[in-house]
């Protein structure tokens, strides 16, 4: 059965002067967001996600208060809310990831080669992560014929980034077509959190996650700076550097435990702490290097962990309020996508604000590890 998903169809900017990537960068030609057709009020879902997690007549005090205090008012849900009761077991929740994320990943990745003017033949990478199922052959080597990309397409499936992996799969493209200048890459993450929720479980972590976490996916195509505005005339963001950063000791921080149920979250109250002692510090290394201060930064597409997550980052760089607004926005409208999240935001500031061309951009997000990763971006 088909799935139906809403793409976010934002047009590709039409005006915007062709220009010619610096050497050693790599241009972002579009982005496209899928979202399940399963739209929800935050409101509308806590009592529903209660009974799933929650025992018969158990307290809820905690479940409603956090899903208050999570930032969102609406998310998008792989299948609709009475279907997930019946899951029962990892099993059946990895058969439905499967199923739609095909039918999200085929219609984000569709959507982005449409907007940046090219076809599935063009496509020379696909680099496809996901953390919230599995399978083999992966959703890359699935969709290949799908979209009709070419036999000889090389493909990088990529599980374990989590958050992390919109920004670590960017910074990795990059590394691609830096060394393969007249490619193009498809980053597409494929995210469908919900089908991961433990029934019966009352821990913290699986009450946050419940309150956070929405279901999506997105495609990013990237050119070389050989090719790079040659199909449309335009150009999106070129990524100038990437940093990657560890944090020794934190494995415990985020994740999962795997068992017989499937996916257990990990997340540690600690998060918000290690963010706002750690990341500032690291972050403002890496834009000293290219002769920048946070005051030179035009646009911040950061991953929206969560509300205090957010805040820990502006402390951490000492930024204005509003600053992050984009990632509170994307949190409110759609909930955490994990990986899929830095896309949907740095679509969304595509279409919103069209960045000045020269604008400095930095797009980061957290995941497991505990890991960071910095992308310098040039509008």
């Amino acid at each position: 059965m088909r799935v139906p998903v809403v793409v976010n169809e934002i047009p590709a900017p039409s005006t915007a002067p062709c220009r010619t990537s610096p050497p050693g960068t790599t241009t972002i030609a579009a982005v496209r967001t899928a979202l399940p057709a399963h739209r929800y009020a935050q409101d509308d879902l806590t009592e529903p996600i209660g009974d799933l997690c929650l025992g018969p007549g158990a307290e809820r005090g905690v479940l409603r208060r956090l899903h208050a205090s999570a930032g969102v008012r609406t998310r998008h849900l792989a299948l609709p809310i009475e279907r997930y009761a019946d899951m029962g077991d990892f099993g059946r929740s990895n058969d439905a990831w499967v199923s739609v994320g095909l039918e999200l990943g085929e219609e984000a990745v569709s959507g982005a080669l449409r907007a940046a003017g090219l076809q599935p033949a063009d496509v020379d990478l696909l680099v496809c992560t996901s953390i919230t199922g599995i399978a083999a052959p992966s959703l890359d080597a699935r969709l290949a014929g799908r979209l009709g990309l070419r036999p000889d397409v090389k493909r990088l499936p990529v599980f374990g980034l989590g958050c992390v992996a919109g920004a670590a799969g960017l910074a990795r493209v990059h590394d691609y077509l830096r060394g393969h200048p007249h490619d193009t890459a498809v980053l597409l993450s494929v995210e469908l959190c919900s089908l991961t929720l433990q029934q019966r479980d009352a821990s913290r972590a699986n009450l946050v996650a419940g309150a956070l976490f929405g279901d999506g996916a997105a495609a990013l195509v990237a050119r070389g700076n050989a090719d790079a505005g040659a199909a449309t005339g335009t150009a999106g963001p070129s990524v100038v550097a990437t940093r990657s950063h560890l944090y020794p000791g934190t494995e415990r921080l985020l994740g999962w435990d795997i068992g017989a149920s499937g996916f257990r979250v990990v997340i540690d109250a600690g998060v918000p702490a290690m963010v706002r002692d750690h990341f500032g510090r690291h972050a403002r290394a890496f834009l000293a290097e290219h002769g920048l201060t946070t005051d030179d930064i035009g646009t911040w597409t950061c991953h929206p962990g969560g509300p205090k997550v957010l805040s820990a980052v502006a402390d951490s760089l000492g930024l204005p309020g509003d600053a992050l607004d984009a990632s509170r926005h994307s949190l409110a409208a759609v909930g955490n996508m994990s990986s899929a999240s830095v896309l949907h935001i740095l679509e969304t500031t595509w279409q919103d604000h069209q960045p000045e061309p020269g604008t400095w951009g930095l797009l980061t997000a957290m995941g497991p590890g505990f890991c960071s990763e910095l992308v310098l971006l040039r509008w």
